[in-house]
């Protein structure tokens, strides 16, 4: 057993500490047990983790968990790209996020971390013409996560939605690489509009709880959304805006705040 563990964690660390985290998990407290079995350590890879996962999550009685389970691992023999991003959100939620101590919990706990990756699975079925199953996805999510993702927008990697909770992305906007965003966050559009309606958010952009970017603008990379704010124009890269509506206050105030995570600005801005 030893020695197979060495190979893993010489192929996969991020799997190999996950585990391990896992047993301990178990060894601090027998009674999840059986949830971190059936969760992380019956499976030998993390995408095959992931798959159990999001299928016991999204699972109902309109659609078995089996079935589920074999829609998501389709997709991830498919596109090896969902599987990256997943590893890079799993790092992005452990590095930003002071709740987050151990690879573990966001597979196990965290809704945000379990809602982006089911989107990235139903965005995947869009993009290849699956579009009645997409919106199945999209509708699980939203029902259990409270977390509603259209199918067809576009999120780069290394997302960290903390907390999650009323999160709603519109079907045309655009999520850069390594942004963070707080809880009732909105990306929507302003009308009733069909063509390409929804926000376009650069890397590094950190969103503050409650915010709403409305239409077809651009946030410009590593800028800072304040909680609150109502955007309606575009916001230059490295600024920060507050407001409703939303104005330029300031510098970002560092230069990955998405990373950094701090929401605070003032005079030193």
């Amino acid at each position: 057993m030893a020695e197979l563990r060495s190979k893993i964690a010489a192929i996969d660390p991020v799997w190999d500490r996950i585990q391990s985290e896992a047993e301990q998990a178990v060894q601090d407290e027998p009674l999840i047990g059986g949830f971190v079995h059936a969760c992380i350590l019956h499976h030998k890879s993390i995408e095959k983790a992931l798959s159990y996962r999001i299928a016991a999550k999204l699972a109902s009685n309109e659609m078995s968990m089996v079935v589920v389970r074999e829609m998501v691992e389709e997709a991830y023999e498919a596109e090896p790209g969902l599987v990256e991003a997943a590893r890079a959100d799993l790092v992005a939620i452990y590095e930003r996020d002071p709740a987050c101590h151990r690879l573990l919990q966001p597979i196990l706990y965290f809704k945000g971390y379990q809602a982006v990756q089911a989107y990235r699975v139903g965005h995947h079925l869009w993009t290849n013409g699956r579009r009645d199953l997409a919106y199945f996805v999209q509708m699980r999510v939203s029902e259990i996560f409270g977390v509603d993702i259209h199918p067809g927008a576009r999120i780069g990697k290394g997302i960290m939605i903390d907390h999650a909770h009323s999160i709603v992305i519109g079907e045309t906007a655009v999520v850069g690489d390594n942004v963070s965003m707080l809880h009732s966050v909105t990306l929507g559009g302003t009308g009733k509009e069909e063509e390409d309606r929804h926000p376009k958010i650069g890397n590094g952009v950190l969103i503050g709880a409650g915010a709403k970017v409305l239409g077809n603008i651009k946030i410009g990379d590593c800028s800072r959304i304040a909680a609150g704010s109502v955007v309606l124009e575009e916001v230059p890269p490295c600024k920060t805006v507050a407001g409703i509506p939303a104005r330029i206050v300031g510098e970002a105030g560092c230069d990955q705040p998405a990373v950094s995570m701090n929401h605070m600005f003032g005079p030193t801005d």
